[in-house]
């Protein structure tokens, strides 16, 4: 996959959505993960995990696309849940002070099931 590349995929589990992230999250691909996520917001779909397994890469934009949409998702009963980070892309996040925002789960179905018990 080369630098450009960016994929997100769509797996829905009753009310949880899943968006699984794929290749590099920066400034050229974040309006892709953006329109994904618009289209969750759209169909009142608030409950997403996002599964970061296949994500190599992660710049500033790529970032600010979780903080532009998080208090919509919260102020609609909702939340973005993260999942399977690689320690390269924890890193950045935990640099940015994102665990005290963000909930992260080493796998996708803990942040699926921490849905079903809240």
């Amino acid at each position: 996959m080369d630098q450009n590349q960016f994929e997100v995929t769509r797996q829905d589990h009753d009310d949880v959505s899943v968006l699984a992230i794929k290749g590099f999250l920066d400034a050229h691909t974040a309006p892709e993960f953006e329109f994904a996520i618009q289209e969750l917001l759209q169909n009142n779909r608030y409950k997403m995990v996002v599964d970061f397994q296949e994500l190599n890469y992660i710049s500033s934009a790529g970032l600010g696309v979780f903080m532009g949409f998080i208090e919509e998702v919260r102020k609609n009963g909702g939340d973005i849940k993260l999942a399977q980070m690689n320690e390269k892309v924890f890193k950045i996040f935990d640099l940015l002070g994102f665990p005290n925002l963000y909930e992260i789960y080493k796998s996708r179905n803990e942040a699926i099931q921490k849905f079903r018990t809240t």
